[in-house]
């Protein structure tokens, strides 16, 4: 019998999903922010809209990183604003940890649940998730047969 995906399982699935749309090569991110079980918003990283991307017209980089991009959950929490969509008490699932930057905007927006997939860099918002009440679950790929 097979067995059914859990909801986490199901949206991190969903999140590795929109990364397909990323445009920048260095690195895929996927966003999906959800409440009750319904999608409210996604994103991945890309370059800022109506601009070129780093796919297309190269990376411009800065201290190793390339700022071209705006991130998968920025561009999640803008689209929802876009929308008027309140993210007050949803959750987020992001296939790679928050860097300090998005973690600030996922605080600030009300967002209680991050959900990842891979650990990126910034070791800040464990302690920080924990001091503002925001529950982190790092939860990986499934291993591939």
């Amino acid at each position: 019998m097979r067995q059914r995906a859990s909801w986490d399982e199901y949206f991190m699935a969903i999140a590795r999903e929109v990364a397909t749309r990323s445009t920048c090569a260095r690195k895929h991110v996927g966003a999906v922010i959800v409440r009750d079980k319904m999608i409210l918003a996604t994103g991945y990283n890309g370059s800022l809209r109506g601009l070129a991307h780093c796919d297309d017209d190269d990376h411009l980089m800065e201290d190793g990183h390339c700022v071209r991009t705006v991130h998968a959950e920025a561009n999640a929490i803008v689209q929802a604003a876009r929308n008027g969509i309140r993210l007050e008490g949803a959750h987020i699932y992001v296939t790679a940890s928050p860097c300090w930057g998005c973690f600030k905007l996922i605080g600030n927006s009300g967002l209680t649940r991050i959900v990842f997939g891979e650990f990126y860099r910034d070791e800040r918002i464990f302690e920080f998730s924990r001091q503002m009440q925001i529950e982190l679950l790092h939860l990986a790929a499934p291993e591939q047969p």
